[in-house]
């Protein structure tokens, strides 16, 4: 992956550019720290084409998890990308935009950080919750044009980070207003997410899950939230995928609709 060196900002870490295999800007906060776990990752930005242009719009704000997997094969997971800056180039030209920030995992901290029980595998997921609403947030906010309101404020991400996705719609409901869990494992600590989603209910918002035929499957969780009120097509979205795998691949094939769905 080729940067370039631009410059020092006082909190939390310098900014690189990254090109030119990147479709698109996406800025690069390296080591940014989090006072919540003293450790430190690398968080990119992707701003949206007409962001330079219109220097009056503001923008809805998509977090994602697993930041390494999400713009260049060559550093992620298997050799293979979610191809975020393709498909918010092919969105862009539909009039749907947004900034997106990723969140590389800790390393060995990442079945922690997305996984929200701490009964099960010391799931410190209420923390990595805190770190996004606490300290990323924030800077986003203050660094770049956003809508900062709930509205227009999701979170995506798949597997433990379509787990971590869901429980933040509802636990951190004044932060998210809408989510994408792809994938997910809902499994972890024994299905402990659906004691959450029935004690909260219904949160306004809009939900999108998926899997593939050769995975676990979200159904469970779609007719739960359908009995909790959620509209299909309207505020819950439920794909399935024929032949569908485990894969950075499968989630970037899904994923131009599901933010077609939770963005337009």
């Amino acid at each position: 992956m080729s940067v370039t060196y631009a410059g020092w900002r006082p909190y939390p870490a310098r900014q690189v550019w990254h090109q030119p295999s990147i479709n698109g800007e996406l800025i690069t906060w390296v080591d940014f720290h989090s006072p919540e776990f003293d450790n430190v990752r690398d968080v990119h930005v992707l701003l949206p084409p007409s962001y330079r242009r219109d220097a009056e719009r503001r923008y809805p704000v998509l977090y994602m998890h697993d930041g390494q997997n999400l713009f260049d094969e060559r550093v992620s997971f298997g050799g293979q990308d979610w191809r975020v800056d393709d498909t918010m180039q092919v969105l862009a030209s539909e009039g749907i935009e947004a900034i997106v920030v990723a969140l590389n995992h800790a390393n060995e901290r990442r079945v922690s950080e997305y996984n929200p029980f701490p009964h099960f595998w010391n799931g410190s997921g209420d923390t990595y919750l805190r770190f996004l609403r606490e300290t990323v947030k924030p800077t986003i906010d203050r660094d770049y044009r956003t809508l900062s309101d709930r509205a227009h404020t999701g979170i995506l991400g798949s597997s433990m980070g379509g787990l971590i996705s869901l429980y933040a719609f509802f636990a951190a409901s004044d932060v998210f207003g809408f989510a994408g869990a792809m994938s997910p494992a809902f499994w972890v600590g024994g299905g402990a997410i659906y004691n959450v989603v029935e004690r909260y209910a219904h949160v306004p918002g809009k939900l999108y899950l998926d899997n593939g035929t050769r995975e676990n499957s979200a159904r469970r969780m779609s007719a739960l939230l359908t009995n909790y009120g959620y509209r299909k097509d309207h505020d819950l979205k439920y794909v399935v995928e024929h032949d569908g795998e485990h894969t950075e691949a499968a989630w970037a094939r899904r994923l131009p609709d599901a933010l077609r769905f939770l963005l337009r």
